[in-house]
């Protein structure tokens, strides 16, 4: 969850990542008809040609960040990673050059807590250095075996994190295997569900992979309805499987992967009607009169983390969320909510 000025908090449905040695680029990204997307990443990393990197790449977003108005998005960049000759200086390049314009860091490749305990140390640094007044926080690629195996440790390792990426590619290319479109929920079932364990676990958001597939112009109207029925199947999969959203890397993407990661309608009024039964009815286990499903605490905890989505999609108001997750606090002793920090 990012947390930003006033209060406010995002969890994304939706994290568009783009080259961030094009000004260009950052001005589509941050359109927010062309690019409807929750959160943008500038990338330094593998999005950035090699002939880029280092300091030409650092002054476009540094000049970006500081003129460009992304309205509510959140925004967060990509440094090279952590072992890179060019990590040091695009994070520094960053947080000196552009302090308060931006919201988070997304470490590639992240291998264990070391990482990100190193990561923060930095921050620290160049927070107290660039005089800035909120904290960057941290969302971590995991794209190795050794990283999902201690994604929990990463997870926890810094207060400043705040999310757990998949990444498909790097992670697929470690395992040896070649096939990422396809079939990539249940060829990677245990990766991604461990992953999501892993970030809900320590109150994270979880984000999957991108759909490496997009249609182009002049594409045949069955081509493109191929490509957007596989990123909807992708995502409506990925959702199913606890994720919070997913890594777009292309605005034709969004709208599609913000439907994925959002409640209906219909979801909000029967989580609405669930939580006013059970609370009608002095809890326990019961029967709906309508549809004959059981009702308890357990799937009152459902609904309300329907209801919780719903409200970053502004279809919740959220003095509303508050007050259902309170009346579950006053059963239980705990609210689902605050142990999954989908509220501030």
């Amino acid at each position: 969850m990012y947390v930003l000025n006033h209060g406010r908090f995002v969890i994304p449905r939706t994290e568009l990542s783009y080259p961030g040695h094009s000004l260009k680029l950052h001005q589509h990204a941050a359109d927010p008809v062309k690019s409807p997307v929750d959160l943008v990443i500038a990338d330094l990393e593998d999005a950035c040609p090699y002939e880029f990197k280092g300091d030409q790449s650092r002054r476009v977003m540094v000049e970006a960040f500081n003129t460009i108005d992304f309205g509510h998005k959140a925004i967060a960049f990509r440094p090279n990673g952590i072992h890179s000759k060019f990590f040091n200086g695009d994070v520094e390049a960053l947080m000196l050059g552009a302090p308060n314009r931006f919201h988070g860091i997304v470490i590639p490749k992240v291998r264990d807590a070391e990482d990100v305990i190193a990561v923060a140390s930095l921050l620290d640094n160049l927070e107290r250095r660039g005089g800035w007044t909120h904290r960057v926080q941290i969302e971590a690629l995991i794209e190795t075996p050794q990283g999902l195996i201690k994604a929990y440790e990463i997870a926890r390792a810094s207060d400043r994190m705040c999310g757990l990426i998949f990444g498909i590619a790097d992670f697929a290319a470690s395992l040896g295997v070649s096939e990422i479109v396809e079939d990539q929920n249940r060829n990677f079932l245990y990766a991604k569900q461990a992953m999501v364990v892993a970030a809900k676990a320590a109150g994270l958001h979880a984000m999957d992979n991108v759909y490496l597939r997009l249609w182009r112009k002049g594409d045949a109207p069955d081509r493109v309805a191929e490509i957007e029925r596989g990123l909807r199947e992708k995502n409506l999969g990925a959702a199913k499987l606890g994720m919070d959203g997913t890594w777009v890397i292309h605005p034709q993407q969004a709208e599609i992967a913000n439907s994925c990661f959002t409640p209906t309608a219909q979801q909000i009024d029967r989580a609405r009607r669930t939580l006013r039964l059970y609370h009608q009815k002095g809890g326990g286990a019961m029967a709906d009169p309508d549809s004959g499903e059981m009702i308890d605490e357990a799937t009152v905890k459902i609904g309300l983390m329907d209801l919780a989505k719903g409200s970053q999609a502004g279809m919740v108001p959220m003095p509303e969320l508050h007050e259902w997750s309170e009346k579950s606090r006053a059963v239980t002793g705990y609210d689902i909510l605050e142990l999954m920090r989908r509220v501030a």
